[in-house]
Formats: structure tokens, C-alpha cells, sequence
């Protein structure tokens, strides 16, 4: 079974194929794929092959992947969830975008505090890493509100439209 989640005003949930171009329209976006270190989505089927990804990672156990949704909409706004999910180490990394659309409302941030809490609660997380583009002000000033520590950079750890990007590595442990 796939958890779904719920925030004062966002329900995250399992992606389904129905979400192919909600997934679509925000991959595609250069403002959303800018500091994402995966090239930006050219078709529908690019959206179709990451939602199955998110799904095989969820059956493997090797992450975890929700949409996010308003709940006065049936469309998601963006997705969030781990990936590179190590059990023995009881580690995983977070990531997560929103469209531009939905930007600056705070929905980030309330999903972010929600799966934070799930990682350590329900999968036995102890340690809960980022990695962030150091151009990436937004999400650097997020992790660092809500409680991520920063342990540095990373030089030229990401590739970006071709391009290398120096990156800071983040971590929340759990409490």
C-alpha cells in the first residue's frame, strides 16, 4: 500500500500514470529544472517514464515519491518524496519541486515538515540528506528554516544541461 499523506491543506499521494501531464508541465519548465540536475522533459513520455521510476523505487524499496496535491484540486502541484534509500545506513535524500504557478504559498514547506516526520517515524530514518545547487537560494534558505544543517560543498558534483554545478550537502538527523 502507498501512504497517503495529509497537511492542513495538501494531500500527498501516489503518482499514477493520470499524472503524466501535471508531471509534464513542471519537468518541463526550465525554472523547475534549472537546479534539478536531470534535463529538461522534450514529450509526454519522458513524464510516463519517471512515474514509472517513482513507482519501481517505491516496490524496491529504494525511495518514495508523492505528488503533491491541493486539496480543493484533483491536479498536483509539484512532487517530493526520498531517493537513494539506504536501510542498513537509515539514511535516505530528500528532493522535491513545485511549479512556478504554485511557488512562494508555502507548500513546500508544509510537505517537506510532514515527510520529514514520516521518514523518521515510519521508515526508521536517523539521517535525512540534501543536495542543493549553490545557486539554489530558495531551497537553500528552506532546509536551513526548517532545520537541515549545512556540511559543505560539493565541487562540480552535478551536471546540469551539460554544464557542472558545485552543490551543498545537507543533513537533518533525527532527534
Amino acid at each position: 500500500m502507498f501512504p497517503t499523506l495529509e497537511t492542513e491543506r495538501l494531500l500527498l499521494r501516489e503518482i499514477t500514470n493520470e499524472d503524466a501531464n501535471a508531471i509534464f508541465s513542471s519537468f518541463s519548465n526550465n525554472e523547475v529544472t534549472r537546479y534539478y540536475g536531470q534535463d529538461t522533459m522534450k514529450n509526454i513520455e519522458e513524464a510516463e517514464k519517471i512515474i514509472d521510476i517513482f513507482a519501481t523505487n517505491h516496490i524496491e524499496k529504494r525511495g518514495i515519491r508523492w505528488g503533491i496535491q491541493r486539496k480543493d484540486d484533483q491536479e498536483i502541484i509539484g512532487t517530493i518524496g526520498f531517493h537513494a534509500w539506504f536501510h542498513k545506513h537509515k539514511r535516505a535524500e530528500i528532493g522535491y519541486e513545485i511549479h512556478p504557478d504554485y511557488w512562494r504559498n508555502g507548500y513546500t514547506h508544509e510537505s517537506l515538515l510532514k515527510i520529514i516526520s514520516y521518514g523518521f517515524e515510519e521508515m526508521d530514518l536517523n539521517r535525512i540528506g540534501a543536495v542543493v545547487f549553490t545557486q539554489n537560494e530558495a531551497s537553500n534558505k528552506l532546509l536551513t528554516k526548517i532545520g537541515f544543517q549545512n556540511e559543505g560543498l560539493l565541487k562540480d558534483y552535478m551536471y546540469q544541461n551539460g554544464n557542472p554545478h558545485d552543490t551543498y550537502i545537507y543533513s537533518y538527523i533525527k532527534k
